[in-house]
């Protein structure tokens, strides 16, 4: 039974061409290296930690340097520049990350003996314990002190920086306990000295990261939505647009949106035309969020969704879909909880699905049937599923797999929005109902580069951000604070909401360039791109344009001109 499925995904490899490059085996090494370090040096915010991984960091460089690049195939060149590229972004980013502990490593000045009884741990060298326990009681004063001294200390001009002194302590107290648990139990001298001293310690260390964290001028941390991220400020976002090859200011970017947006609306109004409600196309918009199902239909009717938009893929034959990818992929309910941030469709292998739960009350349970009608989903399932996220993480894991280091939600994400143009295009919409579903969508990803670049640049709170979705894009208010909270709160960087609609635009450039122009076949095209595997839209350009990048390449193709 199986032995014609390996034969048919052994072919299909041999097919792709897919091999390994000339560095592919120094990037996995680098990978492995990294993650020994990072499980070695715990503590992120320390001089310790700060020293080594910039010379770890160095050291790759100045060897990847050596190399002949010109000796090179097209897909080593490619990995030259993408390692170069990740590596000069981690010295540089770890750089700022130095300059900004630096700001606030006095809060430290007592830590030598705590560094050094860390530093004996990893080896399980045994402490002179009842020395060790004078020590730590010295060291508790000591940092009492340095707690009361702050009434009489210029506090710190933002609470960041406060909260990166706080994080400081913090970090050093969670080296210390893991340190501290080791011994106790296990050696019967540091178990009969310690206890006390170490509760002396854990109690001042918390009272001072306590403090420190509160202590700082006012400018307001919550604007009243609860929302509290940290924008990061022009000077960085250029540096992060640097970094994945978008050569674009942030102002410009803004712009764009604003001219995507206007599109949107222009198509809303058809729409809404089209469905009797004249100009008001925000009526039209609350009638089709009315179209939702039942919660206990819902489910079943996403996975029809799924298959949907599989079925659509291979009947126009546009790409490549492994039989195993479509046999693997399954369904999951999100909880109340997670919906708070992610009130719509998480995608990959597994589709995540969100919809009201007993605990919600009345007016959520609605919020979350009518964000999440057939309409709305019909225009995501693809995104989520095939031929997005799950097909690419799919062909993540079997094609240049060392290129995985190199993901960028430019990728990722344009990719998966990048169909929904496509889908548009080719008439995907049954009706005036789909477009006004997909057209939702669109102006949500024009609005996520207008409100997350305005807060990073400090032009937009978290509620101004908040009122922009539920006024310009029709948000109900609850999937519109969940979004902002998932931009500012989440694990996302700063440029992953800009990345939806820009990746996309990227990707649709080069469909122009390559597909539109007659140089490519569509599904060459789709297939070229899902075996490189991630990496920054611009770098893909030369492998699939055939242009030779020079190794110091820098951002700068003008993708929207």
């Amino acid at each position: 039974m199986l032995r014609p499925l390996f034969i048919s995904v052994f072919l299909v490899l041999i097919s792709f061409g897919v091999q390994a490059t000339e560095l592919a085996q120094m990037i996995q090494t680098y990978q492995a290296d990294r993650g020994a370090l990072s499980r070695l040096y715990t503590n992120s915010l320390s001089e310790e930690y700060f020293d080594r991984m910039e010379s770890f960091n160095l050291e790759y460089l100045e060897v990847l340097q050596s190399f002949n690049y010109d000796s090179f195939s097209e897909d080593g060149k490619i990995d030259y520049v993408l390692f170069r590229n990740y590596l000069e972004t981690q010295i540089a980013e770890m750089a700022l990350e130095r300059k900004d502990f630096e700001g606030v490593k006095s809060v430290l000045a007592f830590a030598e003996p705590l560094q050094n009884f860390v530093l004996a741990r990893r080896r399980a060298k045994e402490p002179d314990s009842q020395t060790l326990a004078a020590s730590w009681n010295e060291v508790a004063k000591q940092i009492d002190e340095q707690k009361a001294g702050l009434s009489t200390t210029s506090k710190y001009n933002s609470w960041q920086k406060a909260d990166l002194a706080a994080a400081a302590i913090e970090r050093l107290h969670q080296t210390i306990k893991e340190a501290y648990e080791f011994y106790f139990d296990y050696d019967p001298e540091f178990t009969w000295w310690m206890p006390e001293p170490w509760e002396m310690l854990d109690a001042s260390l918390k009272s001072y990261a306590s403090a420190l964290r509160e202590h700082y001028t006012n400018p307001v941390k919550d604007d009243g939505s609860g929302i509290i991220g940290k924008p990061i400020g022009r000077e960085a976002l250029l540096n992060q647009l640097a970094f994945e090859m978008i050569a674009y200011s942030p102002e410009e970017l803004i712009a764009e949106a604003e001219r995507q947006f206007e599109w949107c609306e222009k198509e809303m109004l058809k729409a809404s035309n089209e469905l009797g409600f004249g100009n008001d196309w925000k009526a039209a918009l609350e009638m089709v969020k009315e179209t939702y199902l039942p919660a206990g239909s819902w489910p079943e009717e996403v996975a029809r969704l799924g298959e949907e938009a599989i079925g659509i893929m291979e009947e126009n034959d546009w790409i490549t879909v492994p039989e195993l990818a479509k046999e693997t992929w399954r369904t999951r309910m999100i909880s109340a909880e997670r919906q708070r941030v992610s009130p719509f469709f998480l995608g990959g292998e597994v589709i995540q699905i969100s919809y009201p739960t007993s605990e919600m009350t009345h007016e959520e349970k609605m919020m979350s049937m009518r964000g999440n009608n057939p309409h709305f989903s019909r225009a995501t399932v693809q995104h989520e599923l095939i031929p997005g996220h799950h097909l690419q993480q799919f062909m993540n894991q079997r094609y240049m797999t060392h290129r995985r280091l190199f993901r960028t939600p430019f990728w990722t994400e344009g990719w998966a929005l990048y169909w929904e143009f496509v889908l548009w295009d080719r008439d995907f919409p049954r009706d005036a109902k789909d477009k006004v579903g997909m057209l939702f969508w669109r102006m949500h990803r024009c609005a996520r580069i207008i409100f997350s670049l305005n807060y990073h640049l400090g032009n937009m709170s978290p509620q101004e951000c908040i009122d922009l979705l539920v006024d310009r894009v029709g948000h109900e208010y609850a999937n519109a604070e969940a979004e902002v909270r998932r931009s500012f709160e989440g694990s996302y960087g700063p440029l992953y909401q800009i990345a939806y609609m820009i990746g996309a635009l990227e990707f649709y450039a080069l469909r122009a360039e390559m597909v539109d122009s007659g140089k490519m076949e569509e599904k060459t095209f789709h297939d070229l791109i899902m075996q490189q595997n991630t990496m920054p839209v611009e770098i893909l350009r030369a492998k699939v344009t055939g242009q030779s990048l020079d190794k110091n390449h820098k951002a700068s193709w003008r993708f929207l001109d």
